[in-house]
């Protein structure tokens, strides 16, 4: 018994390194700085995340080095992961999950995605995070994945729904954000409807 709780332990606190048919999806490092200001400070990728987009070099740093903190945390609360091509090594964007709180259970997630313009539309967002979905069931304890979206935003929507993710909340006037209430729809996925989804 110790020794399975020793490798559980061990699993959990290794850097995070996942792999699909055409990404990589990996933990963050301070190298990564240039691409990940560019990507965070686009006001167009960020337009339904302005409460993260940044403004400068230095909050781009920032937030940059609580991904990079995150990884040596114990426990380990927050798994944000870069999106790379896996030839090129181009930054395609971003997915992760915050860990809300730890039960006998398992862990209960709440799980977010965001990516570069020119990657919008084909697949790979879809792609990435049924990775994730894959790791945190498997891999990391996860019994509850949540997430959600600003209700216009039918892309984030239907990766969700590609996901095999179930809708729980239709929200109305929920976010205040770009000067007005805005709807949001929730979305969740336990780890038996996800083992159901693969039979």
């Amino acid at each position: 018994m110790e020794a399975i709780m020793t490798e559980e332990k061990n699993r959990e606190t290794a850097p995070v390194q996942l792999e699909t048919a055409r990404m990589i999806l990996r933990d963050h490092c301070q190298e990564d700085f240039e691409s990940h200001h560019a990507l965070l400070s686009d006001p167009e990728v960020m337009y339904y995340l302005p409460d993260i987009m940044t403004h400068s070099r230095e909050e781009s740093l920032k937030d940059l080095m609580i991904s990079v903190e995150a990884i040596a945390a114990q426990p380990r609360k927050e798994y944000f992961l870069r999106m790379e091509d896996k030839e090129t090594g181009e930054l395609i964007g971003e997915t992760g999950y915050t860990v809300l709180e730890e039960t006998p259970a398992g862990k209960l997630v709440h799980a977010g995605y965001f990516s570069r313009k020119k990657f919008w539309g084909k697949g790979y967002m879809t792609e990435a995070f049924r990775e994730l979905l894959r790791f945190a069931f498997e891999e990391n304890g996860v019994c509850r994945v949540t997430t959600g979206c600003d209700r216009e935003n039918k892309g984030s929507e239907n990766v969700m729904i590609k996901c095999g993710m179930i809708k729980e909340a239709d929200m109305k006037k929920k976010v205040w954000m770009h000067g007005e209430l805005r709807d949001r729809v929730e979305y969740r996925l336990l780890k038996e409807e996800w083992e159901n989804g693969k039979k």
